[in-house]
């Protein structure tokens, strides 16, 4: 019982800190994460501009919008999860660009494997966030 107090004493004090979208960790992991690739797809090869580039771009842009469309929707349960959902699949999807980015050659194993660990974890929050839908709604 005192575990549960805990927990929604957290929560609450969460909800009150968290005004906007941008205030979440997980938008702030998925934007830090985002602009880092971006930056690292900077070296790929130009006849990649067109397809992995612009895909690695994309979908990890794509987990950050939304991020912010799925907090503009929480009043809704169903329609905020259906938008975590997409901000997963996109978080699941810029791991798979980032594997071939590996394998291409065009990243370094190493920056790779720190890279896909923070959409590990990311998705972990979202998917957190996805199983406790009520915890974020608007009264």
């Amino acid at each position: 019982m005192e575990r549960q107090r805990d927990s929604e004493s957290r929560m609450t004090t969460r909800k009150a800190t968290i005004r906007k979208h941008t205030d979440l960790d997980v938008y702030q992991r998925s934007f830090a994460a985002a602009m880092h690739l971006f930056d690292l797809s900077k070296s790929f090869p130009t006849e990649e501009r067109y397809s992995l580039t612009d895909q690695c771009r994309r979908s990890s842009r794509s987990v950050c919008a939304n991020l912010a469309e799925a907090w503009r929707k929480r009043r809704y349960p169903a329609a905020f999860v259906a938008k975590l959902s997409d901000s997963e699949a996109e978080a699941c999807e810029t791991q798979t660009w980032i594997q071939f980015a590996v394998e291409c050659d065009y990243l370094n194993k190493e920056t790779a494997r720190k890279l896909y660990s923070d959409y590990d974890d990311i998705i972990g929050m979202l998917v957190n966030m996805i199983k406790q839908p009520d915890n974020w709604k608007l009264n």
